[in-house]
């Protein structure tokens, strides 16, 4: 029997049954098909890998399905192989004998059956059951050895599961393969003696579309010629290769196919830049994406720049070009301003390890001075980060962090220094009151001694200065009383008028007294009393012109007039400018 045989229908028949092995066993990925034809009819070899584990049957029933779906010219015989890639021998066999059946209606289309090959080898159409042998006759292996009929027949590519074979090119191709005789088949073929209307209309299209590509203002209008573009040539795909026209439709289709690309090479650019302008629209919130629009934006501007100047596109491309790169040069903008906020963000947080380490060997007011000066250096870091960086909320919650450590280090040093100058006061009054000893002046002693006492006294527990601040009180203390009890010996009524006009007068006039028998009576002046209150409203004002430190000057004043009541021998009253009892020492109190 005599078989006319195209390798393109070959191939697409091996595509074929190639494609539906994909879909239908899962090992398929590793399977190669080929088809040849001999004397005997249609052959089809399936190929794997010696480590693949095949269910024959399951392979054979594939291929007969597949084969069964075409309609073949008249009654063919189908040998089905199966064999190891690199083996000469095929392990299993199939035999099909396929036959012309009745579709529908009388002298309705064909299609085909099969029956019984009467062969050792057989195929039952009621059960869907294939008999296969897994090995061959010696005589078969003699032949085999001696000829291998798919051995010129080209491999095939990987195919993707998704790719379709129209059924009406495999049924023409298989047609060609079976059929006796072909040159009827051959002839009547489109574009092979018959006027070829799809070379007509591909050419047309042709000639047409580069004025409509120049005349294009959108992508829509261009995916319409890409539409016409595509159509025409794939109208050319049924002209034979045995067609006169063949070559020619070739040609065109590589004509068509490269407008086409460079449309689709613009149309990928106007759809990024589109996905790029709608991203625009809302903020980003992170330096990453804000990288993405910028590369979305180059990747709209390359291919565009391509686009040559002889290019029926280049009118649209250059309208286009401006504004895309206006577009991405505010990007970059974004980008570089965000990257400085981002390495303030960082550096700040660099700094504030190096505070948190100077806070933990901190021994000295100089020491917490540089913790305070670095912990301001962050919080403001932070804080110049604007609401628009992407980096602005974590600087937010670092602030939450750090200023509480910037507060316990400006407190810290505050005390520090608060502690350092009662030090440094208490030691230089002390100095001043034993100028006063040696004079003899023992009031002024007294009275300097307890100033030196209390700022010593005044010296938080927790700073560095404590320590050394209470070894100056047991001193001072004795001090103190020997100056009061020398006071006590020496002192005379005009002292005490001396004592109480000294005390009344601290760069302002604090109080009037006067002293009798009865005792010492203080009144404290109006403006005294204003400067008390205004204190007492508003404790963190300063009296500049006074300088009177009137949070502790009551009870200085108290305790002086006191001794100076003590020395006396004589009661003490202390009454406000509106002459209410403030305090009052009676002799034996």
């Amino acid at each position: 029997m005599k078989v006319a045989v195209q390798q393109e229908d070959l191939q697409l028949l091996a595509k074929t049954l190639q494609e539906q092995l994909l879909v239908e066993v899962s090992t398929a990925e590793v399977f190669e098909v080929k088809c040849a034809v001999n004397k005997d009819g249609l052959m089809i070899l399936t190929q794997h890998a010696s480590d693949v584990i095949v269910d024959a049957q399951l392979i054979f029933a594939v291929i007969e399905e597949v084969l069964q779906s075409l309609a073949p010219h008249k009654k063919q015989r189908v040998q089905c192989f199966l064999r190891v890639f690199g083996e000469q021998l095929p392990y299993a066999k199939c035999f099909l004998a396929l036959k012309q059946t009745e579709r529908w209606g009388d002298g309705g289309m064909e299609g085909w059956g099969v029956e019984e090959a009467g062969e050792a080898i057989s195929y039952s159409s009621s059960s869907s059951a294939l008999t296969y042998s897994p090995s061959i006759d010696g005589a078969e292996e003699e032949e085999e050895e001696l000829f291998d009929p798919f051995a010129d027949v080209p491999n095939l590519s990987a195919l993707k599961p998704g790719f379709q074979v129209k059924p009406i090119l495999l049924g023409a191709a298989l047609l060609g393969i079976v059929v006796l005789g072909g040159g009827a088949y051959f002839l009547t073929r489109p574009c092979v003696m018959s006027e070829c209307k799809e070379i007509q209309n591909a050419e047309e299209v042709k000639t047409k579309s580069p004025q409509l590509m120049r005349h294009a203002k959108s992508e829509k209008e261009l995916l319409a010629i890409q539409q016409q573009l595509a159509a025409a040539s794939t109208a050319l795909n049924i002209i034979p290769s045995w067609s006169p026209r063949y070559q020619v439709s070739k040609e065109l289709k590589a004509s068509l196919s490269g407008r086409s690309e460079k449309i689709s090479q613009v149309v990928m650019a106007l759809q990024t830049a589109s996905l790029a302008t709608q991203k625009v629209q809302t903020p980003a919130y992170s330096l990453e994406e804000l990288q993405a629009r910028q590369h979305l934006w180059r990747q709209a501007i390359a291919p565009l720049e391509a686009i040559s100047s002889s290019s029926e596109l280049y009118g649209l491309v250059q309208g286009k070009l401006l504004n895309y790169r206006v577009h991405l040069h505010a990007v970059n903008q974004q980008i570089f301003t965000e990257e400085k906020w981002l390495k303030k963000l960082t550096a700040a947080k660099a700094v504030a390890v190096a505070a948190e380490k100077r806070q933990a060997t901190a021994k000295s007011l100089n020491d917490w001075q540089k913790v305070q000066s670095t912990w301001l250096v962050v919080v403001n870091t932070l804080n110049t980060i604007p609401r628009t960086s992407a980096g602005y909320q974590e600087a937010q919650k670092l602030l939450i962090d750090y200023k509480p450590k910037l507060a316990v280090a400006s407190d810290r040093a505050t005390k520090e220094r608060f502690a350092v100058k009662s030090y440094q006061q208490a030691l230089s009054t002390a100095n001043q009151a034993k100028v006063y000893q040696q004079q003899n002046q023992w009031q002024a002693a007294a009275t300097y001694w307890d100033q030196a006492l209390q700022t010593a006294k005044q010296i938080s527990e927790d700073s560095l200065y404590y320590i050394q601040a209470q070894s100056l009180i047991e001193p001072y203390s004795a001090a103190l009383k020997q100056a009061q009890e020398k006071v006590q010996v020496v002192s005379s009524l005009q002292q005490t008028r001396t004592d109480l006009d000294k005390t009344c007068i601290n760069g302002i006039r604090i109080c009037t007294f006067s002293v009798d028998n009865a005792g010492i009576i203080v009144r404290l002046t109006p403006e005294y009393d204003q400067i008390r209150q205004n204190n007492l409203a508003n404790p963190y004002s300063e009296n500049s012109d006074t300088a009177v430190d009137v949070t502790n000057h009551l009870q200085i004043l108290r305790e002086a007039l006191a001794v100076i009541s003590d020395n006396a021998n004589v009661s003490l009253f202390l009454y406000d400018s509106q002459g209410q009892v403030i305090y009052t020492r009676t002799l034996g109190g």
